[in-house]
């Protein structure tokens, strides 16, 4: 996991573990009444299968420090984290801590994240949290869910992304992909992202949840599409449920494959020393 200190050990990159191609995955075998003891079973297994597929899962936002972190998860909103990491290196340079940030003018901060989309309003969010953080918290990012949901334009989310990044608490983050993933797989079949992290949090040790958001979330981006899910390349298709609503031919669900594990750059422009993709390209590089 990378943290604000960024102090992930160097190592030599591990290539990713690409499914192999061989022959179409047989669909799972997975009663229709399974018990909630086989249910916590099979998502362990899910989690562990993840863990060896992608044993790099970060977060792929950029970030040196707590402040980095909220304010790129603010903008995460509505955009791909690339868009956000293209765009945060000119906003920090501008507004390095929540003092400056606060006393941005508001139009040259909107003409700096425009690339993110929804740049007025999310203007407003990060000036609101940037004074909150000022006036009520002496500057520094506060460490406690409580206390982080209370700042502007700051909900579970994006609280539990600070958390478990920033500071080690353990949180789960219930993002598209996320809820996407834990439906597909028959974790649960609620909507609500409270509910669903809930459900979530009562089917795995307190300390798996921040790993599990990332693994989870990375296979969403880069294996289990919305559209279209590359269900013949996916390590895990004899766990789930829902094989083949996704393209279940190996050699054709392989070219679905995105980011690293299609041989593509990821989004971070400034990847863990570990991860074996190739860095994003800064705005507007060719």
């Amino acid at each position: 996991m990378t943290s604000s200190k960024t102090g992930t050990a160097s190592k030599a990159p591990k290539a990713p573990k690409a499914p192999k191609a061989s022959k179409t995955p047989k669909a799972p075998k997975i009663p229709k009444g399974e018990s909630h003891l086989a249910l916590v079973r099979r998502a362990r297994r899910i989690n562990r299968e993840l863990a060896e597929v992608y044993p790099y899962a970060h977060p792929e936002l950029d970030f040196r420090n707590p402040f980095e972190l909220l304010v790129a998860t603010v903008l995460s909103a509505q955009t791909t984290d690339l868009r956000v990491n293209q765009t945060t290196p000119a906003l920090f340079a501008a507004y390095p801590t929540p003092e400056d940030m606060a006393a941005a003018n508001p139009e040259e901060m909107e003409e700096l994240i425009r690339p993110t989309g929804f740049f007025r309003a999310k203007t407003k969010s990060l000036l609101g949290l940037s004074a909150a953080l000022r006036d009520d918290f002496g500057g520094e990012v506060p460490g406690r869910l409580e206390d982080l949901v209370k700042l502007p334009g700051v909900g579970r989310k994006t609280a539990n992304v600070v958390l478990g990044n920033a500071f080690g608490v353990p949180g789960i983050t219930v993002d598209t992909h996320f809820g996407r993933l834990v439906r597909r797989w028959k974790w649960t079949d609620e909507e609500d992202p409270v509910k669903v992290e809930a459900v979530i949090a009562d089917i795995f040790p307190k300390s798996e949840w921040t790993m599990l958001s990332h693994r989870v979330i990375f296979h969403g981006r880069r294996i289990c599409h919305a559209r279209k899910p590359a269900c013949g390349a996916c390590p895990i298709a004899p766990l789930c449920p829902s094989y083949g609503e996704g393209e279940t031919d190996p050699e054709k669900a392989r070219k679905l494959l995105k980011y690293e594990m299609g041989g593509y750059p990821g989004q971070r422009l400034s990847p863990p020393p570990d991860f074996p993709g190739k860095p994003a390209p800064a705005l507007g590089a060719v």
